[in-house]
């Protein structure tokens, strides 16, 4: 049937062949709306019981749906936005609903202007097209996350050190119904050990993926719907295609909406596209962009201003911000820089382990051992090479440096993320809110034919300009009448410019600029109280007021405008001059455009002003003004001056952007803004430093066209989205490549996203900052992602590892210095970590292939690993840089790894191999002491062991009972505990720095010292405290075999430091090459 009004109604709709209603994302920019006519005779009779809120009740429409039926149009709906393809979300949006003519439009809709949807074809389309919401993605089940970090990484090798004890003790216990318990207890305190630091792994990152929660937190709760000539107000996730929908001050758009008719109209856009200005819209079309058109209001985006009519022309997962929703939950996670270093960690020690077990497993075969001995002994060397403390220690240093951020404004939801941060090598930055202050301030005034640059500072007390200025004056009182801002009440003692304000952002830095010039704006208003006002509108493009001003001695009606300057203009006959008013003539014109184009071209938003006093014959005191139908001069004004603001850079990212220059970091900026605004706070923060120019740039210097200037000439380069769109990703890399300064303005989400990804693809490790939503696919899919704490969208928050909770970019800075120092320090660790490793698995190796008596035994181990060690090796995350890290480059990810050759090359090949020497040499001076020489003592395992013999003699001919000799083994126990001790203090310090000397390092890291003591203390406590005998077999010996390792820990700092000497004398040779880690 047809409306009145000659609109086409369809009393129903095809579910297949209106599915699109006539826009597509990627297949299609327009939709075949006679197909759709050809399948509406496969409407479906039944509907969908609708929600109507009338007395809060819900009215059945019809009762033949039930909610049977809705759940399962979910599933599929879920089912199908599971599948969907994420590189079809990358691409970007193709519409047409925004170009063609609003009645063509509804006629694709299938709704009417007036009138709305039926209540039965709503019902259907809710059928067909799902709810109007945003369905949560598969999310990964709990338990397998927590499993994950139970056995996943380093953790697996803890485990299968664990299991491997447990098979050791069953075979020990085939052979003895009462066993040794030391391998047990191995394989218990391990699986604590890994239980305890996994669930504390899984509960820092526990809230760290819940994206979709935040969206739902963007879903409009209520709308309201016109249907059939009714006002009615439904819950949000009830709108069709084709609602003619309602939207007031207040109020968050409900879905995205083609706009029929706007009464001033203002919507905050920050969220989805980084524009700081709240965006002005209207029913006109006026760009080919979706995002950038004034006729289309999107899904989730604030009104903040006025009210307005539009119709519904996408809901859901359909919208803009549905898209993004579903790219940001369809992104796989990035793994971390330091997983795949832990990774890399963990083969080395399992090939290690394997090869050694396996190479003494076919030497103890040689020997004659029976097999189940000789896999117990392939067994305890694997076990043998398990640095079982080092997954606590480096979760407790990462969660030290993590706090230690916090205290600097960098909050770290995943731990692994604070190296991933000191890696990267790009930084892709929003602007606004990060490297700007995010508010409007007054940053140029024009008057007197002379720009004055205004203080952007919390203080703004640098004026370039006389405030008694009869033109600054007349140009103050026109910013602070013709304004509809006001402070909020309450913060007479708060700053001004940190004062919340009612009104829009320009108004508000209008306001601040002005009550801190002037002072005393309240007051100044009440004496001019208002009595008729234009508001400002897309038509006029200006504001007008008048007020009542006493003007020596007289009243009298003031007019005040402000608005585009040229619009201004063109109602002014006169302009204002050093307390003059003069004629606008033609020079004082070329004055304006001058001023106007200056201004512009600094990326700020220029306003002009004017007045008039109007006569007094003619408008006296209590005239009756009429803004309808205007009954008062508009023309004949006496221009004023400009004023030009912008959302001013902080005042420390200009040295936070230097500091990434020298630390061999790019700072890109990525931004939905302007790309003159871009530009000019590229140049004003150092992305585009002083002296590098753009394409653009240098055009301008040549006087020629661009297209005649070679874009490999420029070394910067400003890129805007509608260019971005048709480049491929080859393109792409090579702007990233050909270009040091490089800034991508008016860019979507998708396209933040694929140039994140170019970073990656050239073998970056990329750091992405962002506070709204069009940030989060972006803050996904970097290697690790920065939201914004203060002003930052709950998206962003949740889809991003660190949050700034100062919304700063030189906090940035801070973290990643952090992130190089732990690297640093946990080299540091593992190498000291790695160096006991040797000693420990020696007595085992000795045991096997000359038949030495056991010197270590499992339990000892165990306090080595988990007692002794554990402190000192934490405490050298409090370690110092020892030079600048932050002049240094990045490093790089193929070749400087966490553990590298030359790092297990000095600390086990060269320190372990001093600190088993020193052992071995306490073993065979403590046993020569009771009797037992080496020559003796090789080949006598076997007797040692056998309990049966009970006379077995020494060197002397001495005889030694079982019982005797146990008490001998467990006294070597504890000495060579003691001497692993004695050279571990050597090797701390020589940890302790990686290049410096000793000397020049210090040792200002008071909790290393206080670690060495405790150490000391510890195995102190275990050698010589009465009653651990038996329960821990560590037996007390002389005090004189504490020399028998000093000379070999000597050695090793000696070692040490001569090597760092070397190589800090000749820089790039051997020495630095192969022998520092």
């Amino acid at each position: 049937m047809t409306s009145q009004n000659g609109y086409h109604l369809a009393s129903a709709c095809s579910s297949e062949g209106a599915t699109n209603l006539g826009y597509s994302f990627d297949e299609e920019a327009n939709g075949d709306t006679k197909n759709n006519k050809g399948k509406e005779a496969a409407a479906k009779e039944s509907v969908l019981p609708l929600r109507v809120e009338s007395s809060n009740q819900l009215t059945e429409l019809s009762g033949t749906t039930t909610k049977k039926e809705m759940k399962s149009k979910k599933k599929k709906k879920k089912a199908k936005s599971g599948s969907e393809d994420v590189d079809k979300l990358k691409s970007e949006m193709e519409m047409d609903d925004h170009k063609i003519p609003i009645e063509d439009l509804f006629s694709r809709l299938q709704t009417n202007a007036v009138t709305g949807l039926s209540e039965r074809m709503a019902a259907e389309r809710l059928l067909r097209d799902g709810p109007n919401s945003l369905s949560p993605p598969k999310d990964t089940p709990q338990i397998i996350k927590f499993l994950d970090k139970m056995f996943g990484g380093f953790a697996i090798l803890l485990w299968i050190g664990a299991v491997l004890c447990f098979i050791a003790y069953g075979i020990q216990f085939s052979d003895d119904p009462k066993p040794a318990g030391d391998n047990l207890y191995l394989a218990i305190v391990l699986v604590v050990v890994v239980a305890v630091t996994g669930a504390f792994s899984y509960y820092q990152d526990y809230s760290s993926s819940k994206v979709m929660e935040s969206f739902k937190n963007l879903i409009p709760q209520y709308a309201l719907v016109i249907r059939e000539e009714k006002q009615l107000t439904l819950l949000a996730d009830q709108l069709v295609v084709g609602d003619l929908v309602e939207i007031k001050f207040g109020d968050r758009v409900p879905a995205d909406l083609r706009i029929i008719s706007a009464q001033s109209l203002k919507v905050d856009n920050s969220s989805l596209t980084g524009e700081s200005e709240p965006q002005s819209r209207s029913s006109e079309f006026t760009h080919d962009n979706p995002l950038e058109t004034k006729n289309i209001a999107f899904f989730s985006t604030n009104v903040i201003e006025g009210t307005a009519r539009g119709v519904v022309i996408r809901t859901g997962e359909n919208t803009v911000m549905g898209r993004i929703a579903n790219l940001t939950s369809g992104l796989d996670t990035t793994s971390t820089t330091l997983s795949r270093e832990m990774a890399h960690f963990v083969h080395i020690i399992v090939f290690i382990a394997v090869t050694v077990a396996a190479i003494f497993f076919i030497i103890a075969l040689c020997f004659g051992y029976e097999a189940l001995t000789a896999i117990g002994f392939l067994i305890g060397i694997i076990v043998a090479n398990v640095p079982e403390g080092l997954l606590a220690t480096v979760c407790v240093m990462l969660t030290l440096t993590a706090k230690r951020m916090a205290r600097k404004n960098c909050l770290v939801k995943n731990l692994e993320c604070v190296e991933t941060l000191g890696s990267c090598s790009i930084i892709c930055s929003d602007k606004t809110g990060t490297l700007t202050q995010n508010r409007m301030t007054v940053a140029h005034m024009w008057f007197d034919n002379t720009i004055f640059e205004a203080d952007t500072s919390l203080t703004q007390d640098c004026c370039g300009f006389s405030r008694d200025s009869p033109s600054w004056i007349a140009l103050s009182r026109v910013a602070m009448l013709c304004n509809r801002a006001s402070f909020k009440p309450g913060q007479e003692r708060t700053p001004v410019l940190q004062r919340e304000c009612n009104g829009d952002a320009s108004e508000s830095a209008l306001l601040k600029c002005v009550e801190l010039s002037i002072g005393n704006v309240t007051q100044h208003r009440a004496a001019a109280p208002k009595v008729c006002e234009i508001p400002f509108n897309s038509t006029n493009k200006y504001q007008v007021s008048i007020h009542e001003l006493d003007c020596d001695g007289e009243k009298r009606h003031l007019l005040v405008m402000k608005g585009a300057p040229e619009r201004i203009l063109e109602r002014c006959s006169t302009i204002k001059m050093n307390g003059r008013e003069v004629d606008l003539d033609e020079q004082m014109t070329e004055y304006f455009q001058k001023a106007y184009d200056d201004l512009g071209g600094l990326g700020e938003r220029v306003l002009g002003f004017a007045d008039l006093f109007l006569p007094s014959d003619r408008f006296p005191i209590g005239f009756k003004f009429d803004n309808e139908e205007v009954n008062f001069p508009l023309d004949g004004l006496s221009f004023a001056g400009l004023m030009s603001m912008i959302d001013p850079p902080r005042p420390n990212v200009p040295d936070a952007v230097l500091k990434c220059r020298c630390a061999g970091i790019r700072v890109i900026m990525v931004t939905g803004d302007h790309p003159i605004t871009a530009k000019a706070i590229a140049k004003q923060v150092g992305i585009i430093s002083e002296g590098n120019q753009t394409r653009e740039d240098i055009a301008k210097a040549r006087d020629v066209p661009v297209d005649q200037v070679n874009p490999w000439d420029a070394t910067a380069c400003v890129v805007h989205g509608s260019e971005l769109k048709d480049l491929s990703s080859a393109d792409i890399d090579d702007i990233l490549s050909h270009h040091s300064e490089i800034v991508f303005a008016r860019t979507s989400p998708q396209q933040k996203l694929i140039i994140v990804e170019g970073c990656q693809r050239l073998g970056n490790i990329v750091a992405v900052t962002g506070d709204g939503v069009n940030d989060s696919p972006a803050l996904k899919k970097s290697d690790i992602g920065i939201a914004m704490g203060i002003t930052g969208s709950d998206v962003s928050k949740q889809a991003a590892n660190m949050i700034l909770l100062d919304d700063n970019f030189a906090s940035i800075v801070t973290g990643i210095e952090e992130g190089r120092l732990i690297f640093d320090n946990l080299k540091k660790t593992i190498a000291y970590t790695i160096t006991h490793m040797v000693p420990e698995m020696v007595p085992f190796l000795l045991y096997i292939a000359i038949s030495l008596p056991l010197a270590l035994g499992t339990v000892t181990i165990l306090f080595i690993d988990l007692g002794t060690d554990i402190i000192p090796a934490i405490s050298l995350a409090y370690e110092k840089p020892e030079n600048d890290i932050m002049q240094k480059p990045p490093r790089n990810m193929k070749t400087q790894k966490l553990v590298t050759d030359t790092l297990i090359g000095v600390a086990g090949g060269q320190y372990g191999v001093i600190e088993a020497s020193a052992a071995v040499f306490t073993f065979f001076v403590m046993l020569g002491q009771q009797g037992f020489f080496p020559s003796e003592t090789v080949q006598i395992r076997a007797s040692w062991d056998d309990k049966s013999i009970t006379n077995l003699e020494d060197s002397y001919g001495q005889e030694w009972t079982f019982a005797q000799r146990k008490c001998v083994e467990y006294s070597v126990y504890s000495a060579f505990f003691m001497s692993i001790v004695v050279c571990q203090w050597a090797n701390l310090l020589a940890c302790k720095t990686r290049r410096n000397s000793l000397v020049q390092q210090g040792m200002i890291n008071h909790h290393l010292t206080v670690s060495l003591l405790l150490e000391t203390a510890l195995c102190l406590f275990l050698c010589y405290t009465p009653g651990l005998q038996e329960a821990l077999k560590f037996y007390p010996f002389r005090w004189w075999y504490w020399i028998c390792p000093m000379p070999f820990a000597l050695l090793m700092m000696t070692y040490s430091e001569v090597r760092k000497v070397i190589a800090h004398r000749y820089p790039g040779g051997f020495v630095e090459r192969e022998l520092l880690f």
